[in-house]
């Protein structure tokens, strides 16, 4: 017999619930400059009497930052924040709206994503006595920084300023390389080693600790090439510096630095056919009685490339007489190239021959790492095909209509309000994209234990079960999968408008994001990794209603800002697309009434299968037995004479 304990005791409680990204990315990254914002704010608008217990609460966070969040005092902090309604963090100092502004531009630096922190700098921006100067970065990394500005000239055909931040971001690279290599000479050690039964005698153990010093100093490369916030470093990092100096340099005439950056660049991609198309070319610009053969590589980077490769050999050879295990990761990937028309410059003979880049002005399409098809067939009669993914202006998307009928949107939305839960798949937060909105959600695993209690009907439940199975067969099916695409969370959600809330409201009902990584407008990034769910390969929407306002649901460039297309939520309409950086979406506010949808994430890697799906497929299993048997039952004994 059928028993929801043996279902509830096989779903722990942390699995049975997924956190959203929101929720998780707050506590990731420099958590304590958003608490630190928030106090200082508060201080400035109203006065507060002095509390110890508030003056400990913020030397704990300030001092965490100093720890890089990883200080016991950030948990004492917190606590204490909590204490005080997460409201109050304060000591009494002056200048607490600077000392606001420079904390939140900080958190939202490491953030961008991060919707309530871009609304508060907006906010900054139009207060009286706030400068664009007082924006700053408290943890900027100069090199970033110099690096960023050198790209945003040399987008606008600045080449002179360009050339300024490369080589400034150049020089504060090498200086935070060695001090990098510096901070390795304390005491390392390795995962893999078993340290309580370490019996290495002096010598060997003198050898293994400089070995793991000099991981360290090799691993810096990475380190130097990850923005704050973030764990993925950027992509070919170094060796895009001198990509963008040879160019550059040869856009202002000084075609002998051209040429040695290009040099440059070539010894960390020695087959790359542009910058050797590029070389050839430079070399015909001079003059006929200069020496090309004494024109070599800049120094900067020869001697950086052959102090790396011989601690690459070094920590080879140590691997094998110490017996640790070591691979050499690949720190200049090729395809984290510039992107751009003038790669190749202007005279070089590239006529059938590729150039990588997209032309002027067009962002780098994220990559996917499989083929990509669309088009298959629907499968399921009476759906009508809307928009492709040429029509809805990117990559992955489409437009379905009548997946449900009127009668099942109806249904649908008859037993939402008999089973959906205020905060679900948010640990209970009741509005975690927007104040002005509350969030409802329910699971197909709740909606059949509800419908076997009777708490609603069981056949509107079987109904949600079986619609979110038709859409999955549907997006394997157009886009043309080779292999079984698996529920990865399946969630029917309302989101209501707050009445009196509405007025001049100016942000989204779900922020602009990406479903399997996060969005970083300012890099024009997408970084597959923690706390996204980097599983995820393709998204569903089905829609229930449009008895609301506002509430469309729009892709944008990865700027988060340019929307590429905008989609009214209608009775059966369904928008599928694949969950990459190729396809940032968000929701507009809803402002009127309440807008429900089922939304349906799927995984290629069957790892990866939304648990609570497995649990539904087999509560399905045994009400499909209990009710073939009660059908056996019912057979006239006179049959089977």
């Amino acid at each position: 017999m059928f028993s929801w304990k043996w279902v509830h005791d096989t779903i722990p409680e942390a699995e049975a619930r997924e956190v959203s990204e929101d929720v998780r990315s707050d506590f990731q990254r420099r958590v304590p400059y958003n608490y630190l914002q928030r106090a200082y704010i508060k201080i400035h608008t109203q006065s507060l009497p002095p509390d110890p217990r508030l003056t400990s609460a913020i030397a704990s966070a300030a001092l965490s930052i100093s720890y890089h969040m990883h200080n016991a005092l950030w948990l004492r902090g917190v606590a204490q924040w909590q204490t005080h309604n997460c409201v109050l963090l304060a000591v009494t100092v002056l200048n607490q709206l600077e000392k606001a502004v420079e904390a939140g531009h900080t958190f939202f630096m490491a953030n961008p994503e991060h919707m309530e922190m871009q609304q508060n700098i907006e906010n900054y921006r139009t207060m009286a006595g706030v400068e664009e100067s007082q924006l700053v970065d408290r943890e900027a990394r100069p090199h970033l920084e110099s690096y960023s500005a050198g790209v945003k000239h040399y987008e606008a055909d600045d080449f002179e300023l360009a050339i300024k931040y490369f080589e400034q971001a150049l020089r504060e690279y090498f200086n935070e390389d060695t001090e990098c290599r510096a901070l390795c000479e304390g005491p390392q050690r390795f995962e893999e080693y078993d340290y309580l039964r370490y019996k290495a005698g002096l010598y060997e153990a003198i050898a293994d600790h400089y070995v793991q010093v000099l991981v360290c100093q090799h691993e810096c490369v990475r380190e130097l090439a990850t923005r704050p916030g973030r764990l993925s470093p950027i992509e070919n990092f170094l060796p895009l510096h001198y990509d963008y100096l040879q160019f550059a340099y040869y856009r202002v005439g000084e075609y002998v630095k051209a040429l040695e950056c290009a040099k440059a660049y070539l010894l960390l991609h020695p087959d790359d056919q542009d910058v050797l198309d590029n070389v050839n070319y430079y070399e015909s610009l001079l003059d006929d009685s200069m020496d090309l053969a004494s024109i070599e590589a800049r120094e900067d980077l020869a001697v950086f490339v052959k102090r790396h490769k011989l601690e690459s050999e070094l920590i080879k050879s140590a691997a094998e007489g110490l017996g640790f295990s070591y691979t050499e990761p690949n720190y200049w990937i090729r395809y984290g190239g510039r992107q751009d028309e003038n790669r190749v410059p202007s005279g070089v003979n590239v006529e059938g021959a590729e150039v990588h880049g997209l032309s002027s002005g067009k962002k780098p399409s994220p990559k996917i790492d499989r083929d990509l098809r669309e088009g298959g067939p629907l499968i399921y009669e009476n759906i009508t095909f809307v928009y492709n993914s040429e029509q809805l202006n990117g990559t992955q998307r489409v437009l379905l209509d009548n997946v449900l009928s009127e009668d099942q949107c109806r249904e649908l939305h008859s037993v939402a309000s008999g089973i959906m839960i205020v905060g679900d798949g948010y640990r209970g937060k009741t509005s975690p994209h927007t104040p002005n909105e509350k969030f409802e959600g329910a699971t197909v695993l709740k909606a059949l234990k509800f419908g076997y209690e009777g708490r609603v009907p069981l056949k509107s439940a079987r109904l949600f079960y079986d619609i979110s199975e038709k859409a999955r067969k549907i997006v394997e099916s157009y886009f043309m999968l080779n292999s079984t695409l698996y529920f990865s969370y399946t969630h029917m959600v309302c989101r209501t408008a707050l009445s009196g809330q509405q007025d001049r409201r100016n942000d989204l009902s779900h922020p602009i994001h990406a479903d399997n990584c996060l969005l970083d407008p300012e890099a024009n990034e997408c970084w597959k990794e923690p706390p996204a769910y980097t599983f995820r390969d393709y998204s569903a929407l089905l829609y229930m209603n449009d008895d609301f306002e506002g509430g469309e649901f729009i892709f944008t460039e990865m700027d988060a800002k340019t929307v590429t297309a905008s989609i009214k939520p209608k009775c059966g309409r369904m928008v599928s697309f694949s969950s990459g950086g190729e396809n940032p979406h968000g929701v507009k506010a809803v402002t009127k009434g309440q807008r429900c949808a089922v939304a349906l994430w799927f995984t290629l890697d069957p790892i990866y299968r939304e648990l609570e799906r497995i649990k539904a497929d087999e509560v399905i299993a045994i009400l499909d037995q209990e009710q073939q048997g009660k059908h056996e039952l019912n057979i006239n004994p006179k049959d089977e004479l």
